[in-house]
């Protein structure tokens, strides 16, 4: 018995086929469309305006943060302004390697004792609030989250503040959410306007940070959520202005026009910065599953991979700290091959042992320096096998440097845009497309999962890939509904109708009916469970069994609004009214119509015969 069947008018005496309304009481609300912008989200515009103003402050509260930390440990003075440890190694000898263990069991004690949920780099916990607890962050993450990233990175943790700087504002505006009433889709939004805002505040690149958003927090593209991430993104950035100028975070000289050959050798060199994405990722995460292997509590294990940390340090000491400073470099090719490579092997060793321990630290500042360093190598390799080829080494650093975290992140235009933002340089845009574009095709065809994504997917969750417009926001009920509506009058005898159902005759495989009274004014659905209930009257009239009031949707809603009509009442099918003459019952939709519309996605997906047709075929 199928639920959506077109059919004609029953026999049976009484019963009638799509009849003229006289009128339709609406007694329930049919959703709106919820991608509109309306009074809620001037609201949600508001709250992220103050919400940007206020992590940036954070950003620069953070920052300084790291500094004092860094300042009192490695120089022994009380200075807040942001220094690289690397000068102070020399003096300190063999000492360095205990700074950032104690750091990190400070982390670990945090961990154990506060919250779990700073470990990790802070976007992926971010993500997994997002999908799994309706974007409720926990309030203690706002204060622990970046006072943990403060230690581990001011006491040497080869790690970028803008992760920690990204999960402290998405806390904020998750617990904004909280204390006001919102809905769930409201507060992912002040989330991901939240963690734009860190992200923008730290680098100066509000479009950016409005792309991360919406490629690994918001998974939509709508008007109600990506103005107020916007907003908040530059109010961000405005205040960072105030504070550092408007200046790019990576300054470069002027750029070389990229030719057809040098274009071509910058994809092959994102093309390979994807092989590389996929072994660091692959590698993080075995690491990661070593130290779970371990006889220890986790709440040590940060120690451990700060020990690694104060070795490679005490060899390489540019590994420690933020180090931005070594992106700066390789981007003006002030360093020597020789240099760039053993600093890009130290650092990986030193970030991807303390990384997989557990501790806090950000992904973004490791990723661009060993990505910028291997593009530079790459760069200067090409220039040195076949010269004359007009390959620029700072813009064959600047794909690197974008093109591991595309491929590492599957954030590819976070990662073009952000490039360009923070160097201001016009000309490496189209190099940065193509070789960003090359390594997210390595990278999604060789790993499932991204860096971002791998830990959550472990525990069971899908993270969205794919953002396309909702197929049921774009076609309206009046394109699926059934026309032929077999409706039931309100006074006919409950035996009567149980006869016709039982006839088998056209009409009696439908699962609902609408029923009209006298005035042929819908009063209700009932469906067959209804009617062949064993503890019926036969003398019972239709109209006594009807156990809710009317629910309807208009033609010119959208399927959308009649599915969410449908979930918010727990029904099954929807009389159609038409919108102009509220007399007038067009038709009913119920789920299978609803299904009806995913057809066509499906067809689509379905490989289709090659079709040729020749001039003279085209012409008849």
């Amino acid at each position: 018995m199928t639920e959506h069947e077109s059919t004609q008018s029953p026999t049976t005496e009484g019963l009638t086929v799509s009849p003229s309304l006289d009128f339709v009481v609406e007694t329930t609300q049919i959703p709106p469309e919820t991608a509109f912008v309306n009074a809620r989200t001037l609201r949600i515009c508001y709250l992220a305006i103050v919400l940007g103003a206020v992590a940036a402050f954070v950003a620069q509260g953070l920052m300084s943060l790291i500094g004092l930390i860094t300042n009192l440990c490695f120089y022994g003075k009380l200075n807040t302004s942001l220094i690289s440890p690397a000068p102070a190694v020399e003096d300190l000898g063999l000492f360095v390697v205990g700074i950032p263990v104690i750091g990190a069991i400070v982390v670990g004690i945090m961990a154990r004792y506060g919250s779990k949920g700073i470990r990790g780099h802070g976007i992926p916990e971010a993500m997994e609030q997002v999908l799994t607890n309706e974007s409720r962050i926990p309030m203690r993450l706002m204060f622990l989250k970046p006072l943990s990233a403060a230690i581990s990175i001011g006491t040497g943790g080869p790690f970028g503040a803008e992760g920690p700087i990204i999960a402290t504002g998405a806390a904020f505006g998750s617990v904004i959410g909280q204390f006001l009433e919102t809905t769930t889709a409201e507060r992912k939004t002040l989330l991901a306007a939240g963690a734009a805002a860190g992200m923008a505040a730290t680098f100066g690149s509000p479009v950016s940070a409005v792309l991360l958003a919406v490629e690994l927090l918001l998974f939509e593209f709508r008007p109600r959520s990506i103005i107020p991430v916007a907003l908040a993104s530059s109010t961000a950035t405005g205040v960072r202005i105030m504070f550092e100028g408007a200046d790019p975070v990576f300054m470069m000289t002027n750029l070389q026009v990229p030719n057809g050959t040098s274009l071509v050798i910058y994809i092959l060199i994102g093309g390979c910065l994807g092989l590389f994405a996929v072994a660091v990722t692959r590698a993080v995460y075995a690491i990661e599953d070593n130290f779970e292997r371990l006889p220890i509590h986790w709440m040590w294990w940060p120690a451990i991979g700060a020990l690694a940390v104060g070795i490679v340090g005490y060899f390489a000491p540019d590994t420690l700290g933020v180090g931005y400073y070594n992106i700066s470099d390789m981007l003006l090719n002030n360093l020597a091959v020789s240099s760039i490579l053993f600093l890009c092997i130290m650092k990986f060793i030193s970030w991807s042992i303390s990384l997989g321990s557990g501790t806090s630290g950000g992904t973004l500042a490791p990723l661009f320096t060993i990505g910028g360093g291997i593009g530079s190598i790459l760069g200067t390799c090409v220039n040195t096998v076949i010269p004359g080829l007009g390959v620029d080494v700072r813009i064959a650093a600047l794909v690197g440097m974008a093109a591991i975290f595309a491929g590492a992140s599957r954030a590819m235009l976070t990662s073009v845009v952000f490039a360009f933002e923070t160097t201001l340089q016009p000309l490496g845009l189209l190099p940065l497309l193509g070789g960003c574009a090359a390594a997210h095709l390595v990278s999604s065809y060789l790993m499932r999962n991204s860096i971002m994504t791998e830990k959550i997917a472990r525990r069971g969750i899908r993270t969205p890939e794919d953002y396309e417009a909702d197929v049921l926001d774009q076609v309206h009920v009046s394109n699926i509904m059934t026309r032929d509506v077999v409706t039931l009058p309100s006074q006919q005898k409950i035996v009567s109708i149980q006869e016709w159902l039982a006839s088998g005759d056209k009409g009696t495989s439908h699962q609902g009916f609408p029923v009209v009274n006298n005035q042929g004014i819908t009063i209700g659905v009932v469906t067959q469970r209804d009617l062949l209930m064993p503890d019926l009257s036969a003398d019972q009239n239709i109209a006594d069994i009807i156990r809710r009031t009317p629910l309807f949707v208009y033609d010119d809603c959208t399927v959308r609004q009649a599915v969410d009509h449908m979930v918010n009442h727990g029904v099954g099918r929807l009389p159609v009214i038409h919108r102009s003459h509220h007399s007038q019952l067009v038709g009913i939709v119920t789920r299978s119509d609803v299904l009806s519309v995913f057809n066509r996605r499906v067809n689509d997906a379905q490989l289709q015969q090659p079709i040729w047709r020749s001039g003279a075929q085209e012409n008849k």
